[in-house]
């Protein structure tokens, strides 16, 4: 290959990455613990007061219906029942109302008296971490868009990286040359992360863009192909059954737990988790009950769909009978959560995301780096600019997520996102206001503290103090918790290590050195 072309695509690398790196940072690390997000739901709830032993989860989640019907009319004509389970321990029922400015939002759940409570649609800390994972803490509409768009540059990033490594690849792959050149050290880290995780990486762009951007993926067909119909034609594919008009004649919907008796007969071994209703009370109700079904295949989803006044079966559909479409969708989903083959692939997900924030970590630090001016006491603007972004947004991230997890044990729910965006914003003032050699060391110690504070927030609960291995998914989250805590502090004593005994002249250092005279 031309040196000319060889240096265009590093050039697109260098930009692309730099240009997206930090954003695909806070997704890849808020994606590493959305993998366990069922699991984190347990953990939050490890020590929670256990229910009454009468209240059966079927009851509670028919009681749950009656109240919101009777509280509030109108969520009749369309809501999401969420059943007890790995969901949570609680049932919980959404309700989008249509308001003056587009569809409101309404979580509801019932309080320990009975009454009727209402948080926010997305409450707790793991559906903010999962949020974080998608939109980066921005506007959930807005990040989301702008998350479909890093994903593409993701992709260009792969592709030009590719093809820089490709004529040494064999060479250098496993090359980790320790040494005093830190700089090398990086680039070779940086080098063998990348590609030994690149299948990984390209099934994440991939299915990050579609799963961001596939309906405005949609619109060409929808205007150009299809005049205006498409959404018709994938009507069968959305929906499990065709909607129809009210009859406006009221007939008493079957209880929740009839419902699934009837739709677990339908489907034999389905592991049903949710139910969708529309024109609850009305002769032509008609409820979907969602779940799992295991047919040896990439995608499980599976519903049943049914007339909720009498049961009667409308419409079955299986991982086996899902059109090649739909399989195809539900297949991306699934390879982009790890939702597959159980704690192995959850572990190794795990591990990727955290490898791949390691890879775009690292690949600003190896443009700093790059861009050193060694006879030069002041640095280019530059440099220092993009030091201290990287280290606030980073290490901002990290700090935010390891604040929420005390938070989850020790606040009420529904203070997550103030304090993350707290924790946030002051870590990246901090990094903005503080030479970056010295921000670096100091922020780094701070998510080592915050981190190692996790497995102590853990010990409280309703019932007071309790062993950490009274529990072995509390057990998990500390030794995790314990071990990336460790990390930072190794990387915080590296820092500063390098600030007073590494080369002079750079961001990271604390000792100058002027050019001879």
């Amino acid at each position: 290959m031309k040196v000319a072309t060889l240096r265009s695509f590093l050039s697109v690398h260098t930009w692309v990455g730099l240009i997206a790196g930090m954003a695909l940072f806070i997704a890849f690390y808020a994606g590493a613990i959305t993998v366990f997000s069922h699991e984190l739901t347990g953990w939050q709830n490890a020590r929670a007061v256990a229910p009454a032993a009468d209240a059966q989860p079927m009851q509670a989640a028919q009681a749950l219906v009656d109240k919101v019907i009777v509280t509030h009319p109108g969520a009749a004509e369309a809501f999401y029942l969420i059943l007890p389970g790995e969901h949570g321990p609680e049932p919980a029922l959404y309700w989008y109302e249509q308001g003056a400015g587009g569809n409101v939002a309404h979580h509801f759940r019932l309080a320990e008296d009975g009454s009727l409570r209402e948080l926010p649609q997305r409450s707790g800390f793991v559906d903010f971490i999962y949020d974080l994972h998608f939109t980066a803490g921005l506007p959930r509409t807005f990040g989301t868009y702008l998350f479909g768009i890093v994903c593409i540059l993701y992709g260009l990033a792969l592709v030009s990286g590719v093809v820089i490594y490709a004529p040494v690849f064999l060479k250098d792959l496993f090359a980790l040359r320790w040494g005093r050149n830190v700089k090398r050290l990086w680039q070779d880290a940086h080098n063998v992360v990348g590609m030994l995780s690149l299948p990984f990486h390209v099934i994440f762009a991939w299915s990050g863009a579609v799963l961001t951007l596939g309906v405005l993926l949609l619109a060409p067909f929808q205007f150009l192909v299809f005049n205006g119909k498409l959404m018709e034609v994938l009507e069968s594919d959305f929906e499990l059954a065709a909607h129809v008009a009210p009859a406006q004649r009221a007939a008493a919907a079957l209880p929740v737990a009839e419902l699934m008796a009837r739709a677990q007969a339908a489907s034999p071994g389905l592991a049903a988790d949710s139910l969708s209703y529309h024109d609850y009370g009305d002769a032509n109700a008609r409820v979907e009950v969602y779940g799992h079904l295991d047919q040896q295949r990439l995608n499980r989803l599976a519903g049943v769909a049914m007339e909720a006044a009498t049961g009667k079966v409308l419409r079955v559909v299986e991982p086996a009978s899902m059109s090649p479409g739909m399989a195809s969708l539900r297949g991306l989903q699934t390879l982009h959560f790890g939702d597959f083959a159980g704690a192995p692939v959850q572990w190794l997900y795990f591990l990727l995301g955290l490898g791949g924030a390691f890879l775009f970590y690292s690949g600003n630090l190896l443009w700093i780096e790059a861009r050193r001016k060694r006879r030069q006491e002041v640095q280019p603007r530059r440099t220092q600019v993009m030091a201290r972004l990287t280290l606030g947004v980073c290490l901002g991230c990290v700090a935010g997520v390891s604040a929420l997890f005390i938070a989850a044990r020790l606040l009420p729910e529904g203070h997550e996102p103030t304090l993350y965006y707290a924790v946030f914003g002051l870590t990246w003032l901090w990094a903005v206001v503080r030479p970056a050699a010295r921000g670096a060391s100091e922020l780094l110690w701070l998510c080592a503290v915050l981190t190692a504070l996790v497995p102590v927030a853990g010990l409280v609960g309703p019932a007071g103090l309790m062993a950490p291995w009274a529990d072995p998914l509390v057990l998990a989250v500390d030794a995790c918790a314990l071990v990336l805590a460790w990390v930072y502090a190794a990387m915080a004593r590296g820092v500063r290590r390098r600030a007073l005994q590494g080369e002079p002249n750079s961001v990271w250092s604390l000792t100058k050195a002027t050019a001879p005279q």
